[in-house]
């Protein structure tokens, strides 16, 4: 029998994790909750979901909390049930436009731009609906940039359910009311749910060691 006639006790689930919208959300301004076992996390959120995966998409930092991400991204390999997808970082020179800045010369500075990780969300859950991985979809952002994913999953596949979770602590990052309103359904993130799905302080990396969490993620 083609898998799709099978009856599931449970809805198959597939979540999609922002990883930037999560962190620069809810976790930034909180180090304790950084350390944050994303498989647990799910499992509270959707008890009554067979989660087969969890696709965590994010970049690699450049600078001193490079160390810190490395050690965090290992500790979510260790759960097999979690899949990290990265994208990059783009070098971009941009023109301070603020006379108090205090930059000085021509007041161009260089920083970093994220790329790929909309694309990457987008292409895995047409992908993931069409091989019909799932029967839910559960997307972590508040990016209005996935309202066509979102859309085009939605026409395709009508018997499939998208869920949105907005990670914010801003009320007005929160309103995401352009990807709110193309999920079948969507909510807030719980926050008081991270403090429960914290690794231990030290956790098996699965090759005989040990990741110990950030001494600045306490």
């Amino acid at each position: 029998m083609h898998e799709s006639a099978v009856p599931h006790s449970r809805p198959r689930t597939i979540v999609y994790i922002d990883g930037f919208n999560l962190y620069y959300g809810p976790v930034r301004s909180t180090p304790s909750l950084k350390w944050l076992n994303i498989a647990r996390f799910c499992q509270l959120l959707r008890p009554h979901d067979d989660i087969r995966l969890i696709r965590y998409f994010t970049a690699l930092f450049e600078g001193p909390t490079k160390v810190n991400q490395e050690t965090y991204l290992k500790a979510l390999a260790t759960s097999l049930v979690v899949d990290v997808v990265l994208g990059k970082f783009k070098r971009k020179t941009l023109q301070c436009r603020v006379s108090t800045c205090g930059h000085t010369g021509d007041r161009h500075y260089d920083t970093q731009e994220e790329k790929r990780t909309d694309v990457n969300v987008a292409i895995f859950m047409l992908d993931d609906a069409y091989r019909n991985q799932c029967d839910q979809l559960v997307l972590f952002s508040g990016d209005s940039d996935l309202v066509p994913a979102v859309n085009m999953v939605r026409l395709r596949f009508p018997e499939k359910r998208i869920f949105v979770y907005v990670p914010t602590r801003n009320p007005t990052r929160g309103a995401a009311v352009e990807l709110r309103t193309s999920a079948d359904a969507h909510r807030s993130l719980p926050l008081q749910l991270l403090s429960k799905a914290q690794f231990a302080n030290q956790i098996p990396d699965g090759s005989g060691g040990v990741l110990r969490r950030p001494v600045d993620w306490v």
